[in-house]
C-alpha cells in the first residue's frame, strides 16, 4: 500500500469516544414552547441562560411561546400589492379620470400638430 495512512479518515485532536476525555457536559435545561399548531419543541439552554419568551417553530414556522393553553396566533399576511392597487389608495376615481383626461388631451394636441408619437 503505496502513500497509505494507519489513521485515514481520523481528525487532528480526536480521541477516544466518550466523556471521560472532554470533561462534563454543562448544566443544560429543556423548555417547552407551544405554537397555534399544537407542535411543542423542546430546545436546549444553559442553566444560567437567559430564557427566551418566543421561539419560531421548526416544524411550522410559526411563533410559539412558553403557554400551552394559549399559543401566539399565527401573524396576519398581507397580499402582495401591485402598482395599481398602490396607485388607487392615493387617487380617487374622479382624479384618475381627470388625470386621463388630461393626457387624451395632450396626445391629441400633438397629434394635431404633427408630432410623431409612438
Amino acid at each position: 500500500m503505496v502513500g497509505g495512512s494507519a489513521i485515514r479518515g481520523s481528525r487532528v485532536g480526536a480521541g477516544p469516544m466518550g466523556e471521560a476525555e472532554r470533561g462534563d457536559s454543562a448544566p443544560r435545561l429543556y423548555v417547552s414552547y407551544f405554537c397555534a399548531n399544537g407542535h411543542v419543541t423542546r430546545p436546549a439552554f444553559a442553566a444560567d441562560a437567559q430564557i427566551p419568551e418566543t421561539w419560531d417553530c421548526p416544524r411550522c414556522g410559526l411563533p410559539a411561546n412558553l403557554d400551552s393553553e394559549n399559543p401566539p396566533p399565527p401573524p396576519k399576511i398581507t397580499p402582495y400589492k401591485t402598482h395599481l392597487a398602490y396607485v388607487k389608495e392615493r387617487r380617487s376615481d374622479e382624479e384618475a379620470a381627470a388625470i386621463l383626461t388630461e393626457a387624451l388631451e395632450l396626445l391629441r394636441s400633438r397629434r394635431a400638430n404633427g408630432e410623431v408619437i409612438y
